[in-house]
């Protein structure tokens, strides 16, 4: 069953792959198929997923999965939230996101550095049934990276109970840890009902 992920992030879909290991899918990425990003103008997690999933769904005619991920910090009112991927602007890198946070946590002591990564997973099948679902991933943010794996805030980013930055962690530590991979794993049975019995 081939399934498309309505992303073209090839380190997310090398993260989501891992995690769905197992089922009788072939994930192809939305770009492979020569479709376009859907504008996310949704004002949640989970509107953004939906829309990027319904749009690819419907582009393809076949069953779509998305992701609409951020990190919220409490210090800064959940800011960058949906707009984690943009905040430095439409087309900011990693670094550039990261130099922003950073920049509006100058000052912000340590323990005020409370966040956490949200992450809504969305599957819509060709005919229109619909699942989303959410996960989280507490934490805090560092005032310097750490690590060169992971991508997005990962290097700032230290979970709840760890003292290494997402960036930090082996692969598959982190899916067992991190938002995307409980929104997936929550997503899975959903996903293997598409295969059939």
């Amino acid at each position: 069953m081939r399934v498309v992920l309505a992303s073209g992030n090839e380190k997310k879909r090398r993260e989501i792959e891992a995690i769905l290991a197992g089922l009788d899918i072939e994930l192809v990425a939305m770009t492979d198929l020569g479709v376009p990003s859907p504008e996310e103008t949704g004002d949640t997690f989970e509107e953004n997923a939906l829309l990027k999933a319904r749009a690819v769904a419907e582009a393809t005619g076949l069953p779509a999965i998305a992701d609409d991920s951020g990190l919220a910090v409490d210090a800064l009112d959940g800011r960058p939230g949906v707009r984690s991927a943009r905040y430095a602007g439409e087309s900011a890198t990693d670094a550039e996101n990261n130099a922003k946070l950073l920049a509006e946590l100058d000052g912000v002591a340590p323990e005020q550095r409370t966040a956490r990564f949200v992450c809504a997973a969305a599957l819509v099948t060709s005919d229109g049934d619909e699942r989303v679902v959410r996960g989280l991933m507490e934490g805090y943010v560092l005032s310097e990276p750490r690590g060169d794996g992971g991508f997005g805030y990962d290097p700032l980013f230290v979970s709840a109970g760890e003292k290494r930055t997402n960036a930090e962690l082996p692969p598959e530590v982190k899916d067992a840890r991190s938002h995307r991979g409980s929104a997936f794993r929550a997503l899975r049975p959903h996903v293997r009902a598409l295969a059939g019995p």
